[in-house]
């Protein structure tokens, strides 16, 4: 492949942040530079519903040969980038006290109708972790249940909500982030199970998710000495190849958790930790909070580790058949015209109040 195409198509690995309500010129250039996969964006991206509306637009005229995701984490509860005027919705607790699908289910329609109304196509939700560690600083009421079947069942109504909406959901954080006592986001969490138990309680949630057809899953940065004594789970060809995509099935894309955590960024470089995510299996590395040279560096990372074959070229079609097919199955999806009015929309409110009667 020539070096200037494998330059432009290695940005497909990577989704970005950046600052500023509008795109910046840097993320001009990079995105002139590099395919990206996509951009993710945060409350310092967010004014109100019409400027993020102008601002996915704004993003998505950039594409190059690829539409781009833009993306968000938009749980409910504390994991929340669109607040009022957008629809607040509870925590994803809430719809397990429930036990309601349809509840459910509706709460992921209306979340989707809002993010579609803003230009928004990727969420980083729901979380599949199963809460089973009271102490969990990190993951809590974000989870659906502390019973893997009831979290199993909850998840996939929320993947099937979104994704019937046009908006591809990502259930996190594999292998399991819910029985740890550490946040990922500032040291390494390990989860000591033996692989008998992780069958039985952490996979079940992502194992009903892939049977239920969710686009994208993100990998957790945690170590799990059952599956891997030597890397992160982000890191783990055990863990992201062999486990994930060959013993689950799972045929969409994966998506690394921010490489800027401090749970991996405290001992690996952020060009280093992207070439690993790829080389482990991840089809997508998220870069949240880096900025722009850096995440430059990363991507010419990328660059230099496919030309000296440190990356694969059947790693680099997996990745990029992967990205495609789900792209294109979303985009198939036509969703129900919306316009800003959809957003914090009487109904929507009302299903919110709903599930806030189950805190």
């Amino acid at each position: 492949m020539p070096l200037r195409e494998l330059r432009r198509q290695a940005g497909r690995f990577v989704i970005a942040g950046f600052t500023g309500q509008s795109a910046p010129d840097d993320l001009r250039r990079i995105i002139a530079e590099f395919d990206l996969a996509g951009v993710i964006y945060f409350a310092r991206n967010i004014v109100e519903p019409a400027q993020v509306r102008e601002l996915s637009l704004e993003v998505s005229a950039l594409s190059r040969e690829w539409p781009l995701w833009i993306s968000v984490d938009q749980e409910g509860g504390r994991v929340a980038r669109l607040r009022a005027p957008f629809t607040e919705w509870p925590p994803a607790m809430t719809l397990g006290r429930s036990g309601d699908e349809a509840l459910a289910e509706r709460f992921a329609r209306a979340l989707a109708a809002e993010l579609v109304a803003v230009g928004i196509n990727l969420d980083y939700a729901p979380v599949l972790d199963v809460h089973t560690n009271a102490a969990n600083p990190v993951i809590g009421d974000r989870a659906l249940a502390s019973d893997p079947e009831h979290a199993a069942r909850l998840g996939a109504a929320v993947v099937r909500g979104l994704q019937a909406c046009g908006v591809a959901a990502c259930g996190k954080h594999f292998p399991g982030h819910g029985d740890t006592s550490v946040d990922s986001h500032h040291e390494l969490p390990i989860v000591q199970h033996e692989r008998r138990r992780l069958e039985a309680i952490e996979f079940v949630p992502f194992r009903r998710a892939i049977a239920e057809g969710v686009a994208t899953l993100m990998t957790a940065h945690v170590k799990v000495p059952a599956l891997d004594e030597e890397h992160v789970a982000s890191f783990s060809p055990a863990v992201v190849t062999d486990l994930l995509k060959g013993v689950l099935g799972f045929p969409g894309v994966v998506i690394s958790d921010d490489l800027g955590m401090m749970a991996v960024a405290a001992d690996t470089s952020l060009p280093d930790a992207s070439v690993a995510a790829i080389q482990a299996g991840c089809d997508t590395v998220l870069l949240c909070n880096s900025t722009t040279g850096e995440q430059w560096q990363a991507i010419e990372a990328i660059i230099h580790a496919l030309e000296r074959g440190h990356i694969s070229r059947a790693r680099l079609d997996d990745a990029w058949a992967r990205q495609r097919m789900v792209k294109e199955r979303m985009a198939a999806v036509v969703p129900v015209a919306v316009g800003l009015d959809a957003v914090g929309q009487l109904e929507h409110l009302a299903i919110a109040r709903e599930m806030a009667e189950w805190r």
